[in-house]
């Protein structure tokens, strides 16, 4: 977790200790002015309410503008809403990815249920109360844009007239080379599937095994050791199987075997090696046997940030690829992300081969544990920039019904995406859908399941050597 995640969670933490201390003032007051059975009712109703209304980990106010930059081939256009229909000052030009800046304020139902805009077939979710400057995602709906044919309307919101269009060109990258690079195994699928099942040359290279939090696996009769050990085999099997669903071979994935949560600890010390906290393995090889190539750190199978490094720039070497896809360091706080981004970099420094595009993923937020807000299936409106972000250009591919399926079988072959829902979680889902309308897949439990499959995937895409 990076030092602004600790602090925004810190700060959350300590916000709800207020409240709590304050409700429970209030409960002892009624319990000793007016009778004693009012204490379990009101402790009922504020549980309902808390995980109706109040469970959403929110790290900033609804009241916050989002501000971007953006970079690479941009065209701005001013537009306004008439009659609920989209109108443009201006030419798109073949432009695809297609972002609306709008002001979106929530009505006071808004305050109680998701506020979201309907734009043409698709939907778009926000903040709660929501209040500010947002980016709608218009990818995929450039015929009715171009027509004025496309329509705009406010659920439990209302939107100014007065919009901004700022139309991204890209290459299509799925024609190039594409190398995914997965901290974990599934974070190729959930940031890229329809990416890199369409991609004409692609690989996947993941850096860890997932061996972690394998509590689960105790119920087997094993002990933790054992426990985290069958986890890793598991889900480094994943790594290498589940991308034949969409296309890629084993013979172009590689499973580095480096441990969870311990990327950061390598990189302060780059020649020392970093074993597991919960299997006790200490060497990278117990994984890496279905590999199809041989690598630096096979050699000595030290878990090591030299090692790690060192085969980043072999597969680079290897697989050639134009295109790399790779966590967003500044946007996804997840440890293990930015620094595999950054062992990536330092990669791209030492081999012989230089790719020419990043296009950077979030499947975490420093800010928002709930973006993409809103049901499976519909659009990724841009997420939280409350601080700065650099300038880069964005590209928003679409993928039909069929492609989200798919996705979400990839996603339910992956051993980190089973498994029944804790009661709490369920009594939680059930109390949001009954009181506030909120909706899950049935494709699966996992939260994963609603944020990842949409009719958008979104890169943030940044020119090397610029």
């Amino acid at each position: 977790m990076s030092a602004r995640k600790q602090v925004l969670l810190k700060r959350h933490r300590r916000q709800k200790r207020i409240a709590l201390l304050l409700a429970l003032v209030v409960l002892l007051l009624v319990g000793v002015l007016l009778t004693w059975w009012w204490l379990p009712l009101l402790l009922l109703v504020g549980w309902v309410a808390h995980e109706a209304w109040f469970a959403d980990h929110l790290y900033y106010s609804p009241d916050d503008d989002y501000t971007y930059d953006f970079a690479g081939g941009v065209l701005l256009l001013a537009g306004r809403i008439d009659a609920g229909n989209l109108l443009l000052e201006g030419d798109i030009g073949e432009a695809e990815t297609l972002i609306l800046q709008v002001r979106i304020k929530a009505s006071w139902l808004g305050r109680w249920f998701d506020p979201h805009v309907l734009v043409g077939t698709d939907r778009q979710d926000f903040e709660r109360g929501v209040n500010g400057r947002r980016y709608l995602n218009l990818s995929g709906q450039r015929h009715a844009l171009v027509s004025g044919t496309l329509q705009l309307r406010g659920r439990f919101c209302s939107i100014e007239p007065t919009v901004t269009l700022y139309a991204l060109s890209s290459p299509d990258y799925t024609e190039q080379r594409v190398m995914v690079v997965a901290p974990h195994a599934d974070d190729a699928e959930l940031a890229a599937f329809g990416l890199y099942s369409r991609a004409r040359d692609v690989s996947i290279v993941t850096l860890t095994q997932g061996e972690i939090e394998a509590e689960s696996y105790q119920a087997l009769g094993l002990d933790k050791v054992a426990a985290a050990r069958l986890k890793g085999r598991l889900r480094a099997w994943d790594s290498l199987a589940v991308p034949l669903w969409g296309g890629v071979p084993q013979s172009q994935c590689l499973q580095l075997g480096y441990y969870c949560l311990q990327l950061p600890a390598m990189q302060a010390q780059p020649e020392l090696g970093v074993g597991s906290r919960e299997s006790a393995e200490q060497d990278i090889r117990s994984v890496r046997a279905a590999n199809a190539i041989q690598l630096p750190g096979d050699v000595d199978g030290i878990p090591s940030w030299r090692n790690l490094v060192a085969d980043l720039a072999a597969s680079l070497e290897y697989f050639q690829p134009q295109v790399l896809v790779t966590p967003h360091p500044q946007l996804d706080p997840h440890s293990d992300h930015v620094a595999s981004t950054q062992a990536l970099l330092e990669a791209i420094q030492l081999s012989s081969w230089k790719p020419k595009t990043l296009l950077l993923y979030a499947n975490h937020l420093h800010d928002n544990d709930r973006w993409p807000m809103g049901p499976a299936g519909f659009g990724i409106a841009l997420p939280p920039a409350i601080e700065a972000l650099p300038a880069d250009g964005l590209w928003s591919p679409c993928l039909d019904a069929l492609q989200q399926l798919d996705k979400a079988m990839a996603l339910a072959m992956q051993h980190d995406l089973q498994g029944a829902l804790p009661l709490k979680r369920r009594l939680r889902r059930l109390i949001q859908r009954i009181l506030v309308g909120r909706r899950w897949p049935i494709t699966g439990d996992d939260e994963f399941f609603r944020k990842a499959v949409r009719r958008h995937e979104l890169f943030w895409v940044r020119t090397l050597g610029d």
